[in-house]
């Protein structure tokens, strides 16, 4: 899930939030690559199929402006591939799926050896009627973009869509997207969600569940959530269970003592006095000066801390920041970002959070949801400030309530995620009554971007359900091992898996799930 307003690239580890698989027609169904035809273009593999579906932007009406759904489908390898096919669903909001084709056909390997992986654009995304909203500046002057530039670039693009922003919806593009299953001639199919693609998920099994045999939720982002309210809080966990960590480890804890004192009083010293400091842009190699704020300071470690292995730097930069060096910090905004455009539909992403998400949060829950956080002041508030303008759809009460469909779910939690931790996925899982919910010790954004989670992952769909689920690689997975050298980690250290860490994972994988839930 990101961040309209605090927009980073996304980075390798969080590739799974987005995807769709589409299995082998049956006999008497149509075969998915009579519909489409071989891919010709460079970001789908060569023995890919693509096409598209039509449909319209107003499905109430059925009239008016049609939106072109863009469809990819990766074949499976064996000729008597399974007719269920795995559907990935994009997270952000605003990913777009197609374009991450040859990232999930290498990642998701195993499983396309039986079953055919589809890959579709949500309505407002990728090539499907794309809503997007990018800054082409790509100089060091975008790293100090002002809360006040990012709105002003939000209301120019919105100002020159050709869309009814009101229909972007989550609801509608899933009623979409079983169109795309009848389209390409699959009875039932498994879904994999990631991030805010298990919102999306849920919503379809809660629409067309009759069509589901198997589901996957990665990073539970359930329709309860209302983002960015808790965005604050627990990113601020986060950072606490990486200092703790730090200061269980004897190297780091030596090296780096007093983290959180020393951070807080340098987020202070800039929320004071901004510095202005030489850098180099990490890409490009321009060179020049950025005022660094405690904004930008907030923004960058808030993204660092979806993917732990680039958050063991973090101790090293905050000291390295403090003598005002902020050359590495940058280089960690900047992970990902290979030149190309984004992958990321601003204007659909605010189409869903401002319909779902910020009708349902007030001015006193959201100071009250960041006391005590680092990052309250600075994360998500241009996102906040949009909704106040940005057009909203209708979205019906009964969108709120827990979805209890009894169909095979895998819920996955990464034990250290920033923005969707394990209590989401708990609270879910609660809720569907053949679910098994695992948190992965030492992991960040999404689960499943582990070994151990695709095994599982690929183990679970073969099987359709969680009975007798083999989890034990789940024990020795770790948060990789803190920089405490200009080398790396200490050599002499291992890994950082605390006692906490491992005593969660066997108690999230041993405990029964489908009675009852909180929310976060």
């Amino acid at each position: 899930m990101t961040r309209a307003g605090v927009h980073r690239p996304i980075l390798s580890g969080l590739l799974l939030y987005s995807l769709l698989l589409a299995g082998c027609a049956q006999t008497d169904q149509v075969d998915a690559t009579d519909r489409l035809k071989p891919c010709t273009g460079d970001d789908t593999p060569v023995d890919a199929y693509c096409g598209s579906l039509k449909v319209f932007e107003n499905r109430a009406t059925n009239q008016g402006r049609q939106i072109d759904l863009n469809i990819v489908v990766l074949p499976a390898l064996r000729a008597d591939a399974k007719p269920d096919p795995l559907f990935f669903l994009a997270g952000g909001p605003g990913q777009g799926a197609a374009m991450m084709a040859k990232g999930v056909r290498e990642m998701f390997r195993q499983v396309l050896t039986d079953r055919d992986i589809v890959l579709v654009d949500q309505r407002g995304t990728g090539q499907s009627h794309p809503l997007n909203c990018e800054d082409q500046d790509d100089s060091l002057k975008a790293f100090g973009r002002t809360a006040a530039d990012s709105l002003a670039m939000l209301k120019h693009c919105l100002a020159g869509y050709d869309a009814d922003l009101r229909l972007y919806t989550t609801t509608i593009a899933m009623d979409d997207l079983d169109d795309v299953r009848s389209f390409l001639g699959y009875d039932q199919i498994n879904i994999y969600g990631g991030s805010y693609g298990t919102r999306a998920g849920l919503v379809y099994l809660r629409q067309h569940g009759d069509r589901v045999r198997a589901a996957i939720l990665d990073g539970v982002a359930p329709t309860n959530m209302r983002l960015p309210l808790f965005f604050p809080r627990d990113v601020q966990r986060a950072l606490d269970l990486l200092i703790a960590d730090c200061a269980a480890t004897a190297a780091c804890n030596a090296t780096y003592p007093n983290l959180q004192a020393r951070l807080r009083e340098l987020m202070a010293r800039l929320e004071r006095a901004p510095s202005t400091v030489a850098v180099v842009h990490p890409r490009t190699g321009e060179r020049g000066a950025i005022t660094m704020t405690a904004r930008i300071l907030a923004n960058i470690l808030a993204g660092t801390l979806y993917i732990p292995v680039a958050s063991s730097l973090i101790p090293a930069l905050i000291e390295r920041a403090e003598q005002n060096d902020f050359q590495g910090l940058l280089a960690l905004a900047s992970i990902g970002d290979n030149g190309s455009p984004s992958n990321m539909s601003v204007g659909m992403q605010l189409s869903v959070i401002c319909a779902e998400d910020a009708p349902r949060i007030t001015a006193e829950e959201g100071r009250k949801e960041s006391e005590g956080s680092l990052f309250g002041e600075y994360l998500m508030r241009t996102q906040q400030d949009a909704c106040a303008f940005w057009p909203r759809g209708t979205v019906d009460a009964a969108y709120y309530e827990p979805v209890t469909v009894t169909i095979p779910t895998l819920v996955m939690s990464g034990e250290l995620d920033p923005v969707t931790p394990p209590v989401w996925g708990e609270e879910t899982a609660r809720h569907l009554p053949a679910a098994k919910h695992i948190v992965m010790p030492g992991t960040g954004h999404t689960a499943g971007g582990t070994g151990c989670g695709l095994r599982i992952i690929r183990n679970f769909i073969d099987a359709g359900t969680t009975d007798n689920l083999d989890t034990s690689c789940v024990a020795n997975v770790k948060r990789p091992p803190f920089f405490v050298t200009p080398a790396g980690p200490d050599p002499g250290t291992g890994g950082n898996l605390s006692r906490r860490s491992s005593t969660s994972a066997k108690a999230s994988v041993d405990k029964p799930v489908g009675r009852p839930g909180a929310t976060r």
